[in-house]
């Protein structure tokens, strides 16, 4: 793998000429996503703003004197001060824009159960709705900065940005989301798991309680269903803990080193909303398309890769190499 160049753009990107099936998804289903991908947005935002006023605020008293009291959403309690002038416009400020906060987002969903629905009419997606899921667990809890989603479902992100849909079915088919764990913020991700009070394979238990670790596969959970959750990490470097398990839980995944994952961990990120077969939306933050194709070719090139995912490899950097030049030139 030529370092030099990862994760940047391919080499020689504009001679390639278009030779594979794209799918149009269709005027009608273009403009849905852009006005969903408005009003998920908004919610984001609004999402983002509820969350500082979690918790409340209320006056106690001890002996003579009244106290305003912060909660936290864990009933943690901090003393902002005795009762005064200050402190009385500290409480009406705060619950002012508590009630602001929560209308909002309360609006704000009700207007995205909408677009759902327009979305699914529509056909405007086909990720899978555990996809979906999982991607939205992992922010309802604070996690999603630690994760970066690579892999086959990376293209769900890619074409939905570009408004069509890949026309291989086999660039597609997978069973499985690879999750890189950032173990750069490995400490944080403890702390945070810690204050939870559970395991990463709890969190995944309340996307689908079929989901069980894998005894040959520690980094693998499988569902009822045969989909299966991974999580990677980078090759051990800078202190990083090895073997690393992700929390001290009695069941829980341990993060597998893969080869050249600090190059994707260190490379350029793409973000985009995608959509299930259901109209339900998510945030995808995944590698950008130039380092996938270029770490796919990677792939392809190791001997001890399975021929079967090497063609595969193949056809999907081709795909999204395409993907760059017809659709996405400003990437």
């Amino acid at each position: 793998m030529n370092i030099n160049c990862f994760p940047y753009k391919t080499l020689n990107m504009k001679k390639i000429r278009k030779k594979y099936h794209w799918i149009d998804i269709g005027e009608d289903a273009r403009r849905q996503y852009i006005d969903a991908q408005a009003t998920f947005t908004a919610w984001e935002d609004a999402r983002k703003a509820a969350s500082e006023v979690r918790g409340g605020m209320y006056w106690k008293r001890q002996g003579e004197t009244e106290y305003l009291i912060r909660t936290s959403p864990g009933n943690a309690q901090k003393s902002i001060g005795p009762r005064s002038e200050k402190t009385e416009q500290i409480y009406r400020n705060f619950t002012a824009r508590k009630a602001e906060a929560e209308q909002r987002l309360a609006d704000l969903t009700s207007a995205l159960e909408r677009q759902q629905r327009m979305n699914r009419a529509l056909f405007v997606g086909r990720a899978p709705r555990i996809l979906i899921d999982i991607l939205n667990k992992l922010v309802k809890v604070g996690l999603s900065e630690y994760f970066t989603v690579i892999g086959t479902h990376s293209l769900y992100a890619y074409e939905a940005a570009a408004g069509v849909g890949f026309g291989e079915a086999a660039a597609l088919a997978t069973q499985d989301i690879d999750l890189l764990l950032d173990t750069r913020k490995r400490l944080s991700f403890i702390t945070q798991m810690t204050t939870m009070g559970t395991s990463m394979l709890k969190l995944i238990q309340k996307v689908d309680p079929t989901f069980r670790i894998r005894d040959d596969q520690k980094y693998t959970a499988v569902n009822s269903k045969g989909f299966e959750v991974d999580i990677i990490r980078r090759e051990p470097k800078d202190g990083d803990p090895h073997p690393l398990r992700l929390t001290d839980e009695d069941d829980e995944f341990y993060a597998v080193p893969a080869r050249n994952a600090g190059l994707l961990l260190d490379g350029p990120r793409f973000s985009a909303m995608i959509v299930a077969t259901t109209g339900h939306m998510a945030r995808m933050n995944t590698i950008s398309p130039a380092a996938f194709v270029r770490f796919k070719r990677w792939m392809a090139e190791q001997p001890d890769r399975d021929p079967m995912k090497r063609q595969r490899d193949i056809l999907q950097a081709n795909m999204v190499e395409e993907l760059i030049v017809e659709y996405l030139p400003h990437l």
